[in-house]
């Protein structure tokens, strides 16, 4: 389609040359000439507009391929996650460019594993402590409902490190510059209301 456009625009381009060059020395051409320039430039436009209404390119950073085959990673992806291209850039990341249909179809899956996630979590009682999780649309804040006095005294806050690690990895798909990913965790105590603790991810890490 590409390629269609480009042939379109250089034969419109040329055309549009010999009406011009066919007008030389008459007082209308300088006019004409400003037109077909404003047309092409318009017609590159909707070129550029068409290309990112179709694609999407996403760049994860280093640090997600560390210790890993990134060959190997790459070839997984365009067989699982629809990824046309990836280019390994210098700093050790890889920009993936795919059809914006399998990206929000990537981001639907991601969702869902979150749900499930904390559904399980609920149901298997693995953190007892944790009566539920509630989360926003761009999964950077999340709350946990706790019982604080079981809480307290167990190793559940260990969960917060999944769901920041959830979140992070989810806003890295949806673009965020991975220098600017952010999730915060309120641990909220079911009888009071109160919130007693927040964490904060990645800077939870950093400190630690």
């Amino acid at each position: 389609m590409m390629k269609k456009l480009a042939i379109a625009l250089f034969a419109t381009a040329i055309i549009l040359a010999g009406c011009s060059s066919s007008n030389d020395g008459k007082g209308a051409s300088e006019p004409v000439n400003q037109t077909n320039n404003a047309e092409k430039t318009d017609k590159e436009k909707g070129v550029e507009v068409d290309k990112n209404l179709t694609n999407v390119k996403i760049t994860l950073p280093a640090s997600m391929f560390k210790d890993a085959d990134v060959d190997q990673v790459i070839a997984q992806a365009k067989e699982d996650d629809g990824v046309k291209e990836a280019t390994k850039n210098e700093d050790g990341s890889v920009t993936y460019t795919m059809s914006k249909s399998d990206h929000k179809k990537m981001l639907k899956e991601m969702e869902d594993g979150i749900a499930d996630s904390i559904k399980k979590l609920k149901e298997e009682g693995t953190f007892a402590s944790i009566k539920d999780v509630t989360y926003n649309k761009s999964m950077n804040e999340y709350e946990m409902i706790v019982d604080k006095a079981a809480y307290e005294g167990s190793m559940d806050g260990f969960a917060a490190l999944g769901f920041g690690m959830q979140g992070m990895y989810y806003q890295i798909f949806q673009g965020v510059d991975s220098d600017k990913t952010k999730v915060t965790i309120k641990v909220k105590d079911e009888k009071s209301g109160e919130v007693f603790d927040t964490i904060v991810y990645p800077e939870t890490l950093e400190q630690e």
